[in-house]
């Protein structure tokens, strides 16, 4: 079965934290223990989610971490895409290029390929179009 990996599913957990705080800063160190998340983990997910824009710093005794825009603005697909190369339903659509791609031995004659790449592109719409904060008010359509 389809599933998001616990970096992304720690990441989805602490940004509802902090989206909850509306604008407080949050220390990795706090949402850790109140989520109940391993601290290195956490701190090296926020460092890349800081990379990509979707969260800010504020470094010192009294910093900590808070969303880089509202919650409505940051999809689940940014949260993902930050965090993992090529997120796939099956390993040959993610590949970054077709010849990795049609180097699966069952590649030419495959009659799922088409089908899963549909059913890609549906979960990736879902993703793209669901946004931190319908998922942190449990307002899913």
């Amino acid at each position: 079965m389809f599933r998001l990996s616990k970096k992304v599913e720690y990441a989805i957990l602490a940004l509802q934290f902090m989206s909850s705080k509306q604008g407080e800063l949050c220390s990795a160190k706090e949402m850790s223990e109140i989520l109940s998340i391993p601290y290195e983990f956490l701190s090296k997910s926020l460092q890349i989610l800081m990379k990509k824009g979707i969260v800010e710093s504020v470094q010192g005794v009294r910093g900590g971490y808070q969303l880089s825009k509202p919650a409505d603005e940051i999809t689940i697909n940014d949260i993902i895409t930050a965090l993992e190369d090529n997120p796939s339903i099956v390993e040959c659509l993610s590949h970054a290029s077709k010849e990795e791609a049609l180097a699966c031995i069952r590649s030419e004659e495959c009659s799922i390929k088409n089908p899963m790449i549909k059913l890609q592109q549906q979960v990736h719409n879902i993703f793209k179009n669901t946004s931190l904060a319908e998922l942190s008010e449990n307002n899913l359509k």
